[in-house]
């Protein structure tokens, strides 16, 4: 895996943790971002996923033994627990196969599905696999404008909410530029472009910004598609910059090379537990409420990994077995 993807993911997995702690900093205005780290992880899906060597079934069994054991452990102990709840047999499935508690999880799975036809058809048909990629954003870029003219109700500023259906245009938007930078190949990781922290930082001052002011005057609510466009930008420089920084991850300290792995390795396990956990375990005081909720995600997400890839071993092996 390259280097900087570890990193990227590490990363994502503490912007959007960060971006749900509201209700454990003093200035809840801190927690913010989260939709930066889900495009950040969309486009990383994009950019290792590209190379599909498979047919659908088997490629898309892949993606379902990585992400559903994980769902289905953590839903389990949640509902015995009394974290979650199911009144019905059809709120059960609701939880355990779609759309679940996890908008990720809805979101990826469905887009999974779109991302592997368009990458069939660009590798089958295609001389020129960079021109249809760029193809691909511009038209998808464009419905998005269309229905976001037509139907989108631009009264108040909601554009960036994740539970909106619109949002998976963005988020397929950020699969295809991860497939683009992938396609791209060498040219991104070994070439550190100039001036490129000065574009994040600008595109990150332009979009938060923007997001202050379509959420506080509403005059402004019917513009809020721009905050998309500039998040876009911000996700192509961040991505472009930390990809051009390749061969400088081996030199940073030990310390940061182990926690930068640890975090990439248990990201999804992040996720999943935090939405139960942090208003449970914040019970004290910044920053002690602070610690005490970290420590508490990491290590839930550390038992979760564990858990689940010890379960996927011995379903592997019983299968072997049977099958032998």
């Amino acid at each position: 895996m390259f280097q900087f993807i570890i990193y990227l993911r590490a990363i994502c997995a503490v912007i959007i943790t960060n971006a749900h702690y509201e209700e454990i900093y003093p200035i809840s205005i801190v927690a913010n971002g989260g939709l930066l780290g889900d495009v950040l992880f969309f486009a990383i899906s994009g950019y290792c996923l590209y190379n599909i060597k498979t047919d659908f079934v088997q490629w898309y069994g892949k993606r379902i033994l990585r992400i559903y054991p994980a769902v289905w452990i953590i839903t389990l102990i949640y509902l015995v627990l009394g974290f979650y709840s199911a009144g019905s047999i059809l709120e059960f499935v609701k939880l355990m196969i779609y759309p679940t508690y996890y908008h990720f999880v809805a979101s990826i799975m469905i887009l999974y599905i779109i991302y592997y036809v368009l990458i069939c058809i660009l590798k089958k048909h295609n001389q020129n696999p960079e021109k249809l990629l760029k193809l691909y954003m511009i038209t998808i870029l464009a419905i998005y404008i269309v229905v976001y003219l037509v139907v989108y109700d631009k009264s108040y500023y909601h554009i960036d909410s994740v539970y909106e259906p619109a949002i998976r245009f963005l988020f397929l938007e950020s699969m295809l530029l991860g497939a683009w930078f992938r396609e791209k190949g060498m040219q991104v990781t070994q070439k550190r472009p100039p001036h490129s922290w000065v574009a994040v930082l600008v595109c990150f001052v332009l979009y938060f910004a923007s997001k202050m002011v379509f959420s506080r005057y509403r005059i402004f609510a019917s513009y809020q598609i721009l905050n998309q466009l500039l998040l876009f930008l911000l996700l192509f420089f961040a991505f472009k910059t930390f990809a051009g920084l390749e061969a400088e991850y081996k030199k940073l300290p030990r310390i940061l090379q182990t926690l930068g792995k640890n975090i990439s390795t248990i990201t999804l396990e992040i996720y999943l537990v935090q939405y139960a956990l942090i208003p449970r375990l914040n019970i004290l005081r910044f920053p002690f409420n602070f610690i005490i909720v970290t420590v508490g995600i990491w290590g839930t997400a550390m038992a979760l990994h564990w858990i689940t890839d010890n379960m996927i071993v011995c379903v592997r092996k019983a299968f072997d077995r049977k099958k032998g």
